[in-house]
């Protein structure tokens, strides 16, 4: 198994730089291939300008056109470039961060808005009466798994379905659906850390021996069942759920859950 590991915390020394060691180790440990993207460490720009596309760069600025036309053209900047080729390289995607204001850390959005440029991971794949492009489990990163490592500064009570920050299956879903299954990714369920800060020396060996139980097991682990955008459960090109296919009493996000 090949894995990118993309990491986004400040400090080396934090509980999130702990667990991507711990990850690299565990997974080389077991014999698989493993590549960092430390995002701070490599100083990554967050924002998408201009200088992304070069002469692709239209006046005004049409970020989806420029952004298709310059990967067309592999002119897209070296760093997007090699991040776009670390995830064809990859079997498995594992994003490591700390939930920061109900999302990921804005550096970690940056290389989202920067890498998953059109053509590449939206806007591929034909639209006609019975498809809507090759998305929402297809897609050019069809046949990979991703796996969130996040950790949360809340005790899990305050993110259950009565907790007052709602559920975190609920905060994660933009990531889970419209990021990673979006260009086709089987998206794994969450491996998340409550307290995070208040987790003590004592309470890592628990922990660790937590997580390097879901490194080793990533290969076998069943992905959430999320509803396949061409398979047949969506009017086209509307994208409407069709009726009757929820369960009962099912809304809001849980409508794209199968079963």
């Amino acid at each position: 198994m090949k894995t990118l590991i993309v990491h986004a915390h400040p400090e080396p020394r934090s509980l999130n730089g702990s667990l991507k060691d711990l990850a690299v180790t565990t997974l080389r440990g077991a014999g698989h291939e493993v590549r960092v993207s430390d995002l701070y460490a490599m100083n990554w720009k967050a924002i998408v300008d201009a200088t992304d596309y070069g002469p692709y760069a239209s006046s005004p600025l049409k970020v989806a056109a420029d952004s298709g036309r310059a990967f067309d053209a592999g002119e897209l900047t070296t760093d997007v470039r090699a991040e776009q080729e670390k995830l064809l390289w990859a079997d498995t995607v594992i994003l490591q961060f700390p939930l920061w204001w109900y999302t990921m850390p804005a550096i970690l959005k940056g290389w989202v808005d920067r890498v998953f440029t059109y053509h590449f991971a939206y806007g591929v794949g034909e639209h006609s009466d019975t498809r809507y492009g090759e998305r929402f489990g297809e897609g050019t990163l069809a046949g990979r798994r991703a796996l969130l490592s996040v950790t949360v500064g809340g005790p899990e009570p305050h993110y259950d379905s009565r907790g007052i920050n709602g559920p975190v299956e609920d905060l994660l879903f933009p990531i889970h659906h419209g990021v990673l299954f979006y260009p086709g990714m089987e998206v794994l369920p969450p491996f998340v850390v409550h307290s995070a800060d208040r987790i003590t020396a004592d309470d890592y060996p628990d922990l660790a021996k937590a997580w390097e139980q879901r490194l080793l097991t990533l290969e076998s682990t069943e992905p959430i069942p999320f509803r396949r955008q061409n398979h047949g459960d969506y009017e086209i090109p509307s994208l409407q759920l069709k009726e009757g296919l929820e369960a009962e009493g099912r809304t809001g996000f849980g409508l794209h859950l199968r079963g």
